[in-house]
């Protein structure tokens, strides 16, 4: 796939949207977790209701969730993590999953304010914060709104900084006008869209189980939120913000990702940060977090440990 390819599917695929996964049936859960988690409700400044899901004891992990899914898509990182004896936090963001779905909010001020509040509640205390995707983006700015003071640590799998959006200063970006019309697909048939672009979330391996559960998540979002993040996400430019960080940072990219190409994101990304342990996976895809869980867990589980 050459560049131009991987910029048209960054593009299509909208930033990390690029949940590509086949035809539909009524999905199975295949999460690995039982019902027994400890789920909570944390209230933002703005009265929104967080859907909030806390297991274990120990030093605390939180996970920030991808664009379209909601907490559970973290089911097989919390599993292993548990068993090694952390505490694991994983929450809905604001219009996913089972959190309010307010009518604003949508910008990554207010989604960092958000995660703060999170933190806040629980008082938390020497985080390892996770995210993928869009919620890489959500743990840059709260960092540099809310600073590091309660951090140790930030692991960033296949983000959507530090600037998608072509610009005069940002040439190697994606044009405005194609994201337009991506939206204006979604307005008139979402699913379809999903269908149509069943692009490499995955690998040829994943079973239709799997798929099944994650395009169950994205089905269960709410349009008006997807295009609302979205645009957040296409237009924000975190590449200031980047070279600011100060907290050590495990960055995962697959260099089969047509969702968030690692040459448009994942590579400058990690130009820019200042203590970074950047691995670039042969193979792997944007779903990396399902198609290469043993090794991105274990990569996690020694970086935390660090």
């Amino acid at each position: 796939m050459d560049r131009r390819d991987l910029l048209v599917n960054a593009a299509s695929l909208a930033a990390g949207a690029g949940l590509a996964l086949s035809s539909v049936r009524p999905a199975k859960a295949a999460s690995p977790q039982s019902s027994s988690a400890s789920h909570a409700r944390v209230v933002t400044a703005d009265g929104t209701a967080l859907f909030v899901r806390d297991r274990g004891q120990g030093a605390p992990v939180l996970f920030v969730h991808s664009w379209a899914l909601n907490s559970a898509m973290w089911d097989y990182q919390i599993t292993p993590l548990l068993g090694q004896g952390y505490r694991c936090i994983a929450y809905d963001r604001r219009g996913h999953g089972r959190s309010d779905e307010p009518a604003q909010g949508y910008d990554f001020d207010t989604l960092a304010d958000d995660l703060a509040t999170v933190i806040d509640t629980l008082d938390l205390d020497g985080i390892t914060l996770v995210g993928h995707s869009m919620g890489c983006s959500e743990i840059v700015r709260y960092l540099t709104r809310h600073g590091g003071a309660k951090v140790a640590r930030v692991v960033l799998l296949s983000p959507t900084t530090p600037f998608i959006l072509k610009t005069d200063d940002n040439p190697q970006g994606v044009d405005g006008a194609f994201f337009d019309a991506v939206r204006g697909q979604w307005a008139s048939d979402f699913p379809k869209w999903v269908d149509d672009n069943a692009a490499p979330f995955v690998v040829a391996e994943t079973s239709q189980g799997m798929r099944d559960w994650l395009r169950q998540m994205m089905m269960v979002s709410s349009l008006p939120v997807l295009m609302a993040c979205n645009k957040s996400l296409v237009e924000t430019d975190f590449r200031h913000e980047l070279t600011t960080l100060t907290v050590p940072v495990l960055l995962i990219h697959g260099d089969h990702d047509a969702s968030t190409p690692v040459a448009l994101t994942g590579q400058p990304t990690a130009t820019l940060l200042r203590h970074v342990d950047f691995k670039l996976y042969q193979g792997a895809p944007h779903g990396l977090f399902v198609t290469h869980m043993g090794r991105v867990n274990a990569d996690i589980v020694q970086f935390v440990k660090t």
